[in-house]
């Protein structure tokens, strides 16, 4: 079995961690600092790191571009700084990309979304190279699993689903 990596930012990353672990093809993930300036990242001293969150997938089961638009749908990717009513750089939009690829992939789902007409705004998420991951605490770990109520500010949008194009 192949395994691929994804590493996405997109603030509150317990939200995104909790949706996206529950995809069919996704065998783990982890959540952390990422696309920052600070060594050895932590919650209290992170720097300009983005919460974020690294994906290990099975691309035959799931691909790159069907984790971008669940990305796309659990987040607002049209508010930049800002995820619900939490605002700064740790809750920007943000694709780190591995290799060409996923560069490429992310540059045209981010042109596809935007032709959409479906998200509120322009999309104003980063495209970058993936650089460290700096793993969250234990206590960020898996958090809504262990706190079923605690606070997110992601969940599907019904009406942020990206149609198919025409092949």
């Amino acid at each position: 079995m192949t395994t691929e990596r994804a590493v996405l930012a997109g603030g509150c990353f317990w939200g995104m961690q909790d949706l996206i672990r529950k995809l069919p093809g996704v065998q783990s993930t982890r959540v952390g600092y990422t696309g920052g300036d600070v060594k050895n990242a932590t919650y209290r001293n992170h720097g300009t790191h983005a919460e974020g969150i690294e994906i290990h997938f099975d691309p035959s089961v799931i691909s790159y571009r069907r984790l971008l638009e669940f990305f796309f749908q659990i987040h607002d990717p049209t508010t930049p700084m800002r995820q619900g009513n939490d605002r700064g750089m740790s809750y920007r939009s943000a694709i780190y990309f591995a290799n060409e690829a996923q560069r490429l992939e992310a540059i045209n789902t981010i042109a596809d979304v935007n032709a959409s007409g479906l998200w509120p705004g322009k999309v104003v998420t980063e495209v970058a190279p993936v650089g460290d991951f700096w793993e969250a605490e234990p206590e960020h770990q898996d958090y809504l699993e262990r706190h079923p109520n605690g606070y997110t500010c992601h969940f599907p949008r019904a009406n942020w689903v990206l149609p198919r194009r025409a092949t």
